[in-house]
């Protein structure tokens, strides 16, 4: 009876150490919002990248989680002493999921779809400048531009920027095929998307065999999961006023760093009364940031003025020229011919920024006699109503993007600003090399979207994660979107 107890016991502790051995070689993460698709070169949508960037889909380079730019599958680079023409050396035997080879040619084919007319990129400007791409054979491809471009190897990290394979581009949506230590296997929409380990990775093995990303988008039920511990991770956690409270429970951690969500009450300028720069400057001081920041989001996220991130060296502090001061809103908007008021639209995503944000704006704008009607729409609405049919009058979003900037640039971007002058300061930027000379130019740009008050500004949005104690090497700051699973091991 005792040998046999102990047989038993014996098996029981073998059995469990098997199941725990087996659950640290998978991860569950929970995201939000649900991507609509899973090409990350034909969508704006974060929770794309945040899925396929790095794992599924890589670049030319790429980002790592300090925000610096390094090879991805090209090896190396030579730059022209004019600065005109980059010559790229492609690593050997990387392969696609389905088995064939990437080449020269699959990069060809990537940039030239990307910046092709008809391409529905939403990131086509990054290609602006590129005038050729040319495979000189199988592993060296060359790309020439009109002009120096000191941004060309950032811009290739986006994921906008990633080499698909050829004759995968039909399927590619719902079925993504690319050189990443990862490859898709399954998508229950409205549940979850299933990646499993590639083994024929070109760099290092990834230490986890599968990953799931879970789609949680109600806070309540975000929190429910963490704390039954359904999921392993919740990158951006969507209810920061639980934070304390896992940060208190031993069972888990808690990431706060920052992103390059720049949080906005984006404005559609070329719709009345917006197109009068009055009215989009009483919008501005009729919004009390720091109340917005702690209602919405527990007082995590950083106040700013202008769209830039605070953690950048080119950084400058406009806050001020937007500060809290309803009276002035009065008096513009008194001035622009609306002492009245007026009536708009306020459409907010999913995110809690959006939702719990809106509710507290609404309030504000009230307050100086601009009725805002909420709309509350799905990720998949938002993208299609707003950003494409730019029917809208007033939205809040992050753009989480990096160094993004130069959407001001583009006439036709869904809060349709067009300066000329910006457009051409961006130009100068593009043209520029010199360190010293890209801050300056960043600065003027930030001070020339600020004194336009082309949106209103409100917060860089603060990464605020929570994970199981023992998940290893998740990002702390989010320098792009993405969920860098070869990062990712369970402690020992």
């Amino acid at each position: 009876m005792v040998l046999r107890s102990l047989v038993l016991a014996t098996a029981s502790a073998m059995a469990l150490m098997a199941g725990g051995a087996s659950a640290k070689d998978n991860v569950t993460i929970g995201l939000q919002l649900e991507p609509p698709h899973l090409d990350p070169t034909s969508a704006a949508a974060q929770a794309i990248d945040s899925v396929v960037y790095s794992n599924i889909f890589e670049g030319l380079t790429r980002f790592m989680g300090d925000g610096s730019v390094v090879p991805g599958l090209a090896e190396s680079w030579e730059i022209s002493g004019d600065g005109t023409v980059y010559t790229f050396k492609l690593r050997k035997g990387v392969t696609f999921h389905d088995g064939s080879a990437m080449d020269a040619e699959d990069v060809k084919f990537s940039l030239d779809r990307a910046r092709a007319e008809d391409s529905t990129n939403a990131q086509k400007a990054l290609f602006a400048g590129i005038t050729s791409v040319e495979a000189m054979d199988p592993q060296t491809v060359k790309i020439t531009l009109d002009g120096p471009n000191g941004s060309l190897l950032f811009n290739l990290a986006w994921g906008d920027a990633v080499i698909v394979a050829p004759e995968s581009i039909e399927q590619i949506k719902t079925n993504p095929i690319g050189t990443g230590a990862y490859s898709f296997q399954e998508w229950v929409q409205g549940d979850r998307i299933t990646l499993t380990r590639n083994p024929d990775y070109w760099g290092d093995q990834p230490t986890l065999a599968s990953a799931t990303f879970k789609f949680i988008s109600d806070p309540t039920a975000a929190f429910a999961a963490m704390m039954a511990e359904d999921i392993d991770a919740f990158d951006n956690f969507p209810a920061p006023e639980n934070l304390p409270q896992f940060d208190a429970d031993p069972r888990f951690q808690v990431l706060v760093g920052s992103t390059e969500g720049e949080t906005i009450l984006s404005t559609n300028n070329k719709q009345a009364p917006f197109d009068d720069v009055r009215v989009r400057e009483a919008v501005a001081h009729a919004i009390d940031r720091q109340a917005i920041i702690d209602g919405a989001m527990f007082g995590y996220g950083t106040p700013i003025g202008t769209h830039f991130a605070p953690h950048s060296p080119a950084y400058k502090d406009l806050t001020g020229g937007s500060a809290y001061d309803p009276e002035k809103a009065k008096a513009l908007l008194a001035e622009a011919g609306l002492a009245d008021g007026f009536e708009t639209t306020l459409h907010l995503p999913p995110p809690s920024y959006a939702r719990r944000g809106g509710e507290i704006i609404a309030a504000q704008l009230a307050e100086v006699g601009i009725k805002a009607e909420i709309i509350n729409v799905e990720w998949a609405q938002w993208l299609e109503s707003v950003f494409r049919g730019k029917s809208f009058g007033l939205t809040i979003v992050s753009h989480t993007e990096p160094m993004d900037i130069g959407i001001y640039a583009r006439p036709d971007y869904y809060f349709q600003y067009d300066s000329k002058a910006f457009q051409d300061l961006m130009a100068k930027l593009n043209t520029t090399t010199d360190p010293d000379g890209r801050t300056a130019i960043l600065q003027d740009a930030q001070e020339m979207i600020a004194a336009d008050y082309v949106n209103g500004y409100l917060f860089q949005l603060a990464k605020l994660g929570v994970a199981k104690a023992g998940l290893q090497g998740l990002w702390e700051n989010a320098p792009t979107a993405a969920i860098d699973l070869s990062a990712l091991s369970w402690a020992e």
